[in-house]
């Protein structure tokens, strides 16, 4: 039962339906012609994208779109046809764009693949889904696909960005070749059938599905996500329409550098690309470097990123002496009581513009000078982080979606920031809360379903066509509030009821806990599994041994970051003792998804033992201290 909702308010944002998606790129080309709107670096590393040191190649978006139509009608030439599924196992740069706009135009659905996952994962999703042809961006990566698709019998062609294809003619395996071979190919198809694209257009719908997007699965097997074109378009065009700071055409120089695999960071290069936005795809490892030579005006980020900024932000002023030490710190406590929602009084507006030129133009300067709004989705942000460089005259927008809603639900908005939530819906968006506090949501965002798998999209979906999204939160004043995971919720022997997900952030948000995960399922008090960062560790007490754990210094400071996190909650929440260990959760344990998402359930299986013996009070493994808050 659905007990509050709210919809988008007034705004600029836009609903349009019934767009494919090469339509946005025609529409940005003929209407917001950009000559530098794609902007990419060659690789020096093999097996790794182009990083700092490397020139910048740039397209403009009409040539970018003569690029893609003829790779599409190579594709359609060399057997694959409409609805065949292609699976995209790339950089998050050209190589992906182009071979997505590619497999869009000429109808075919793309599958991407996740660079981190394992060849079990590969294989999988590729005969699950179905995969006709592999799109990879160069040797090292088309070799690691050579292998997993040994043996899957309906993958007939592999192609490469760049590199030469290896000879494996004659062996009985599928046609290697590379994307420069497919255009050329393409163009001498679009020569003699000038209309084939028109041809293409002609026979796609709106509906269709664009997209199989396998989740990462924090728990259970991943599932195939069917997102249509409609379901991307309109939640691009009506995410960037109603942020109104953002600007049409080359105005705006965006830096992309979070996984085009992932939901998030495609919406919005399909949003910039029909704005015409200039686009520079930078790295993870190179954001710092990219910053100063792009000097983007905008990006989106996950939180780390800016939690990491921060860290180094505060790390400067252990640095200065005399009156520079002085200002840095009355910076720091003025942006650490900064709210983005209230007014200011003059006084304080006097103090913020002294304290500007003094501090806060240096970390716009650390940032490019010109960045205006960072967008932040894919984990919790912390409010706190909102006001602080929302101090230094930075927007930072914090949203809320999934890849089964495409991804956006609801973000804050220049002017109506609230930190901490993660604010409004966005138009033709319905946001629900259910009798249990569970976020629904309805509306064109909504994916088709999961692929081959229409029982558990009738679990999700329900016949009013609202979809559950699993996790908890409330509305105020048309605002989202995320407030935990449905799963997460566990009942305490005392009867009470424990949501984790608020104290866990609260742990996290100390720069020596990389990962926390509350237990205490039928105990008598919460207790923690406390997974350290390995590098702040090191930095703080020297090599990462098991006799670092034993420095009295450490207990100190984990227990002191445990009471930050314990301040205000109520007892029966609070953590009373936590086991620190140095152990690393990884990928190749399966504690981590390829999302980089904790597998809690995992996590607190391998580690009953610790758990246990946390509880028993029994002596610590080895890896493992024992800290009791009080």
């Amino acid at each position: 039962m659905v007990v509050r909702t709210a919809r988008w308010t007034a705004g600029p944002g836009r609903l349009e339906l019934g767009r494919t998606l090469p339509v946005l790129l025609a529409e940005a080309v003929s209407e917001r012609p950009n000559e530098r709107a794609f902007n990419d670096r060659p690789s020096t590393v093999p097996g790794k994208p182009g990083g700092p040191g490397a020139a910048w190649t740039t397209l403009s978006n009409g040539e970018f779109k003569r690029k893609a139509e003829a790779m599409a009608a190579g594709l359609r030439s060399m057997g694959l046809e409409r609805g065949d599924r292609v699976a995209l196992f790339t950089h998050s740069d050209m190589s992906f764009v182009l071979a997505d706009m590619a497999c869009l135009i000429a109808g075919l659905v793309d599958v991407p693949i996740y660079l981190t996952h394992t060849p079990d994962a590969m294989r999988f999703i590729l005969h699950e889904s179905g995969c006709a042809a592999v799109l990879a961006s160069d040797e090292a990566l088309l070799a690691r696909m050579l292998e997993a698709t040994r043996d899957l019998e309906a993958v007939t062609l592999l192609a490469l960005a760049t590199g030469a294809p290896p000879e494996l003619a004659g062996d009985g395996r599928p046609l290697v070749t590379d994307y420069a071979a497919i255009i050329a190919r393409g163009e001498g198809e679009l020569a003699r059938r000038p209309d084939l694209i028109r041809t293409f257009a002609a026979g796609q719908q709106a509906s269709d599905v664009a997209t199989i997007i396998y989740t990462s699965g924090t728990t259970g097997s991943p599932k195939g996500v069917m997102l249509s074109h409609e379901n991307l378009s309109s939640n691009a065009i009506a995410s960037l329409t109603d942020l109104s700071t953002f600007l049409p055409g080359d105005r705006e120089t965006v830096l992309s550098f979070l996984p085009l695999t992932h939901i998030f960071a495609r919406t919005l290069m399909y949003a910039n690309v029909w704005f015409g936005s200039s686009v520079y795809f930078g790295t993870t490892d190179s954001v710092r470097e990219d910053l100063q030579e792009v000097r983007p005006t905008f990006m989106a980020a996950v939180p780390r990123v800016l939690e990491k900024s921060w860290e180094r932000m505060e790390a400067v002023g252990t640095t200065l002496t005399g009156f520079k030490k002085i200002a840095y710190a009355r910076a720091l406590a003025f942006a650490g009581a900064y709210d983005v929602s209230l007014p200011e009084g003059w006084i304080a507006a006097m103090e913020h513009g002294a304290l500007d030129k003094l501090v806060y133009s240096k970390w716009r300067a650390a940032l490019g000078g010109r960045l205006k709004t960072i967008i932040v989705g894919g984990a919790a942000l912390r409010g706190e982080l909102v006001n602080r460089l929302g101090a230094a005259g930075i927007a930072v927008l914090q949203g809320y979606g999934l890849t089964e809603t495409s991804p956006v639900i609801c973000f804050n908005r220049p002017g109506r920031n609230r930190a901490g939530t993660v604010g409004e819906a966005i138009p033709g968006v319905e946001i629900g809360i259910s009798d249990e506090d569970e976020i629904l949501t309805r509306g064109p965002h909504v994916m088709l379903g999961y692929f081959a798998r229409p029982d558990e999209t009738a679990k999700v979906i329900d016949a009013d066509g609202w979809f559950h999204t699993g996790d908890l939160g409330k509305l105020e004043d048309g605002y989202l509030s995320i407030t935990g995971r449905l799963k997460n919720l566990f009942k305490l022997s005392t009867g009470k009821y424990v949501m984790p997900d608020p104290i866990t952030e609260r742990l996290e948000a100390d720069p020596l806990i990389a990962t926390a995960i509350v237990v205490g399922p039928g105990e008598k008090f919460c207790a923690a599994l406390l997974f350290l960062d390995r590098e702040v560790l090191a930095d703080r007490y020297g090599p990462v041994t098991q006799s670092v754990l034993e420095q009295a210094d450490l207990a100190g400071a984990l227990r002191e970051a445990v009471q930050r996190a314990n301040a205000g909650m109520p007892d029966w929440s609070s953590v009373k003792r936590v086991a620190a260990v140095l152990k690393e959760l990884t990928m190749a344990d399966g504690s981590v998804t390829p999302k980089l998402s904790i597998r809690r359930d995992k996590v607190v299986a391998d580690h009953a033992a610790v758990v246990r013996a946390m509880y028993a009070g029994g002596a610590a493994p080895a890896g493992v201290r024992f800290v009791d808050v009080g």
